[in-house]
């Protein structure tokens, strides 16, 4: 018998709660009793969000929020300013350019962060740049972003700051208003705990009059015709409306835990990790802005590290994620975010040993078992 587990940066575990609540009997969307939820919902994701602004839900992945917000903020020949360290920075380029918008490449060294200096810089060199793009956490380094500071930067100026918030929203802080993010952006399928199919997304007042000048081609992302639905507690278009049923118990269960204990218990797991990958000698691909959403290792040399993944996944159920892009078969990525404990951590690390030993890879066994529990037991 083998038990698969989740150890992946999206999807991440489903909890029993959430599981009940997608088995439920479907009900009608143009309803009182759906209404409701979709009220609960709403201000459940000001909370998360940490904002007073309304928070639109999308039937679509994270990436059709990303494009949303790209479609509704700007026009074909616009300036905008995108962060790249990774893959998902790359993201935000690739949907400017689809839309002949006119993408100003800031480019951070995969596995670093970058500095905010460096962003004033080029805003100071390009005045006519209309919105910023960048990323919380970047998933295929396992790198966090410092938005507050991008926030401060961003904030002098007459641009407005996007956020891909995707795999860092519900494991890491972030604060929407306070920090100046006007524009941010999520997915179900990472700390919320949920399926994918929802993405979500929210407008500053500031970023909003962006709106009323965007020329790009838009129908199933019009943000203003999100907002005029929003405005009588509906969706213009049939949403998901399983996954917003258990959205709404995800929510319940997040702000009972309190956010500040949900980052609390992120960061003990990200140190935990981080604490079994040197012991095992491995080393980290970020040492000085690993997130607590996700960890980046390298893979040993000698080591296949598409095989190590395989066979972690195939032979022993355990999945945890390889490199993207340039990084393919060089990491390995163990997701600790959402619906992810202690004892999951410690069951990765267990295989993870267990499968470098038998592909030559030498070390202490149970090195790596022993310094995260180390962690874990403070």
């Amino acid at each position: 018998m083998k038990k698969n587990y989740l150890l992946t940066p999206g999807p991440t575990p489903l909890p029993p709660e959430i599981c009940e609540a997608l088995s439920r009997p479907i009900i009608h969307h143009r309803t009182p009793q759906f209404q409701a939820i979709l009220k609960e919902v709403g201000e459940n994701l000001k909370k998360v969000y940490q904002t007073s602004n309304d928070v639109f839900i999308l039937s679509s992945s994270g990436t059709g929020a990303m494009e949303a917000a790209v479609i509704n903020l700007l026009s074909w020949g616009d300036q905008a300013l995108v962060i790249e360290g990774g893959k998902f920075g790359e993201r935000w380029t690739e949907l400017c350019e689809a839309y002949g918008i006119k993408p100003v490449v800031v480019k951070a060294e995969w596995g670093k962060a970058l500095d905010p200096e460096v962003l004033a810089e080029y805003l100071k060199k390009e005045p006519g740049i209309k919105v910023v793009f960048s990323t919380l956490c970047e998933t295929s380094t396992g790198v966090t972003f410092d938005i507050k500071k991008f926030g401060e930067v961003v904030g002098a100026t007459n641009a407005v700051l996007v956020v891909d918030a995707i795999s860092g929203l519900g494991a890491i802080d972030i604060k929407m208003d306070e920090w100046g993010v006007d524009v941010l952006v999520s997915g179900s399928q990472k700390g919320f705990m949920l399926p994918p199919g929802l993405g979500l997304i929210s407008v500053s007042p500031k970023a909003w009059k962006l709106t009323e000048t965007s020329k790009c081609p838009k129908y199933y992302f019009d943000l203003k015709v999100a907002k005029k639905a929003w405005e009588q507690t509906d969706t213009p278009y049939t949403p998901a409306i399983g996954l917003v049923i258990a959205l709404n118990e995800a929510l319940k269960m997040m702000l009972a835990e309190g956010l500040e204990n949900i980052f609390k218990r992120h960061h003990k797991l990200a140190e935990a990790t981080r604490a079994a990958m040197k012991g095992l000698k491995l080393e980290l691909f970020s040492s000085s802005s690993g997130s607590d959403a996700v960890t980046a290792v390298k893979v040993p040399q000698g080591i296949d590290g598409e095989k190590l993944v395989k066979t972690m996944r195939d032979e022993f159920g355990v999945t945890m994620a390889g490199g993207q892009g340039e990084m393919k078969g060089k990491l390995i990525r163990v997701a600790h975010m959402g619906y992810i404990s202690e004892f999951d951590i410690i069951l990765g690390i267990s295989c993870l040993e267990k499968v470098l030993k038998r592909m030559g890879y030498v070390f202490e066994f149970g090195a790596g078992i022993k310094a995260a529990e180390e962690v874990l037991a403070k």
